[in-house]
This record gives C-alpha cells, structure tokens and sequence, in this order.
C-alpha cells in the first residue's frame, strides 16, 4: 500500500487567530487545539492539545511589536520542536523586529538577525513570509526562507480600478527598486521622494523627484507606522498638481494617531493587507486579506510543489 503523506495541522499564535482562521479554511482544514495558560504576573504558556508527533506543521503568527507576539511564536515552536514534530513552519505575515535590519549608527543591534537566530534556535525548520522590510534579511536564516510579496495582490486590485495617467511613488529613497518593480509591471512612470528624518517617526523635510502634475498618483510602501511618511507625501502630490493619491502598504502596523492622520490628508485610499489585525476601522482604509496566498503556498510547500508563479514581481 503506498505511503499516505499525512494533512499538515495549523496552529495560530494568539493575535494572528483571525488570520490563520482563513487560512485554515482556503487551505481546507481546522486550525489546531493550543492552550495559553497564564500565570498572574503575565508569563504564558502554549500547549498543544493534540499529537504533533512526527507531523508536519504550520504555525501561524505576525511577531510585530509588543514582544509578546514574538514570545509567543518562540515557545510554539520550542513546543512542537519537544513534541516531536518532522517539520516546523514559521508562518509570519509580518516578520517584526525588520526595520533593525544594519547598524546604521554605533552600539546599536542588529535585531532583525537576533530575532532569525532565535527562531532557528527555537526549533523552526521553515520560513513563510511576506514583503521583508529589507530583502537581505532571508540571508540572516541558515533555514528555508519563503519570501512571498503582496504584489500578487495589489497588482490586480490597481489594474480593477483602471486609472488613467498612472505613475507610482515611492514615499522615500529606500523603496524606490520596489515602486520600480510596480511601475515595470503596470507600464506607468515613477516618481520618488526624498525625506529627510530629525529622529526615528518625525519628518523634519521632504522633497519630490518627477512631475505628478494631472496624474494618479500610487504610493507604493511596505509597512505604514504612524503614516507621517504616506500623508506628507500625499499632501505634497497634491499640492503639485496630482488629480488623487493612493497608497498600498503590505502591513499596516498604523499606530499613535496613524488613523486621525489618514482621516484628515489628501490621500483618497490606503489599501493594506491583514497581515497584522487593524486596530479600528476607517473609510479611507481598504484591507485585502492574504489568506489565500498563505494557504497556496502552504499547500504547495507540504506537497513539494514551487511555488515560482506567487513571485509576480
């Protein structure tokens, strides 16, 4: 009788339970039975309710900021690493700690290659993720990296709204090579802004790189904080003749008053995915769920399949 490879079981940390519930679901499968116990000084612990023995498993879970949710992944996996699971996926939307990806100034961490080492260490064999915040974070695993990008689901969504005169942003020098990329794919001009920073969050001045006048205007990021960066661009599109901005932000970690910001600039949109759960909700914020990719790719990986045509760009 041939051998069966056995379904994979899912598990969610508990602030991605949202997210790896449709997950689940397009994969077609529950997600699995895990307990958070607490102790009254707030340390947890996760215990998984059923057999993970020799199983292949996915465990789902954004580590953004507090640390609690990378707490959280760590001990799921050094978990299922002492119940004897084959295979352990790191499953991770939005992989937190990203933007301390260098030293970009003396005594401080490298974070972004701490956090790799950890999860390693931890027990995680794989890694599925999504639009890094730096491309050569995947060089800091020694595992398997996954890295997926949510082009294959802004670039539809763009083309659907048909919007004539299209030239895609880049809110900074940073993201330029991705709103390159963008542009290639829609066949649209591009334009950059230059910012400059008087501390981490606090634009002190910015400046625009190409002509928006008469255009519509896309930004294109991969994270939106506090959405200083996103709104002053917008304004300033605006002021130099743009006919409407929008913004397409993969993770919309949106906190301070990220949502009053959005609410009161020119930006007519800001399309993120649910990566990380939004805090409230907001006309002008349009969440597009990445459960469906995530569950493809998960199928794809279990079964040893590629997953080439996920790489739209």
């Amino acid at each position: 009788m041939p051998y069966q490879v056995p379904e994979p079981k899912i598990f969610a940390c508990t602030q991605s339970t949202e997210l790896a519930k449709k997950i689940a679901k397009s994969y077609g499968t529950d997600l699995g039975n895990v307990l958070f116990s607490r102790y009254s000084d707030g340390e947890f612990q996760p215990s998984f309710e059923e057999s993970v023995r020799g199983a292949r498993i996915f465990i789902i879970g954004s580590t953004n900021p507090s640390s609690e949710n990378l707490m959280e992944m760590l001990l799921m996996l050094d978990a299922a690493k002492r119940a004897s699971a084959r295979h352990i996926t790191a499953v991770m939307p939005y992989f937190g700690w990203a933007r301390q990806d260098r030293k970009d100034k003396p005594r401080v961490p490298i974070a972004a290659k701490l956090v790799a080492k950890m999860l390693e260490a931890a027990g995680a064999t794989r890694i599925i993720t999504m639009d890094l915040h730096a491309d050569q974070i995947q060089g800091f695993f020694e595992k398997p990296v996954d890295h997926l990008f949510a082009s294959t689901l802004f670039l539809p969504y763009l083309r659907k709204l048909g919007l004539e005169n299209l030239t895609i942003a880049s809110p900074d020098m940073g993201g330029s090579k991705r709103a390159y990329a963008y542009s290639k794919a829609l066949t649209s001009d591009v334009v950059i802004c230059y910012k400059q920073r008087a501390k981490a969050n606090v634009i002190s001045h910015m400046e625009l790189i190409g002509d928006v006048k008469g255009k519509n205007v896309v930004l294109v990021d991969d994270l939106v904080d506090t959405a200083g960066t996103l709104t002053k661009a917008a304004d300033l599109m605006m002021e130099r003749g743009a006919v409407s901005v929008r913004a397409i932000t993969t993770h919309g970690l949106l906190s301070g008053d990220a949502f009053d910001k959005i609410e009161k600039s020119k930006l007519r949109e800001l399309i993120i995915t649910d990566s990380i759960p939004i805090k409230k909700e907001s006309g002008k914020v349009k969440v597009l769920s990445c459960a469906e990719l995530f569950a493809d790719v998960m199928h794809r990986v279990h079964h040893n399949t590629s997953i080439a045509s996920k790489f739209l760009m």
